[in-house]
Formats: C-alpha cells, structure tokens, sequence
C-alpha cells in the first residue's frame, strides 16, 4: 500500500529530484509534490512524497529533523483534508 509523506521546512531552493534522491535511500518513491504559491509561483517550502508503506515509515523516522541546506525538515505522515481537524479556514481572498 502506498503511504504520503508529508515533507515540511524545505529549502525554497529543494527540486522534486532533490527531495526524491533523498527519500530514495529509504524505498522506492511513486511521486514526488512539492507545493508553490499559486499567485507567484515561488516554492512554499513544503510537499509531499509517495512511498510504499513500510518504506514511508522508516523515512519517515530517519529523515523527521534532519537538516536540510540549513533547516530542519519536518516529516510525518500526510492526513487527508477530512482529518486535519476543526480549525476553521480562512476565506479565500477576493480581487
């Protein structure tokens, strides 16, 4: 079964092969996501990556604080939209 990782505090500068090569130490990855702003395209500094479930666990273990070009990454396992909780979102903004 595949798990997503998600893959916090990246390095603006982090590419998907960046991100894919190291996870890859731990399993095959399916799919690497990182996440841009959607006004300016500039990266937002997080992302998701797809391993295989018990790969996923042990990245998830070696990688959680590790640093990366100068910051620490924050790794777990990603929840689904339904799962976040009750905060409530912020309306989008209008022009």
């Amino acid at each position: 079964m595949v798990k997503t990782i998600y893959v916090g505090n990246l390095p603006f500068s982090a590419t998907s092969t960046e991100v894919g090569d190291i996870f890859a130490q731990y399993g095959t990855v399916h799919s690497v996501n990182l996440i841009n702003d959607r006004e300016t395209g500039r990266p937002r500094g997080f992302g998701f990556v797809e391993m295989d479930d018990e790969q996923a666990q042990a990245a998830i273990t070696a990688l959680n604080g590790k640093e990366i070009g100068g910051r620490n990454l924050r790794i777990n396992e990603a929840r689904g939209r339904e799962d976040r909780g009750d905060r409530e979102r912020r309306p989008r903004r209008e022009y």
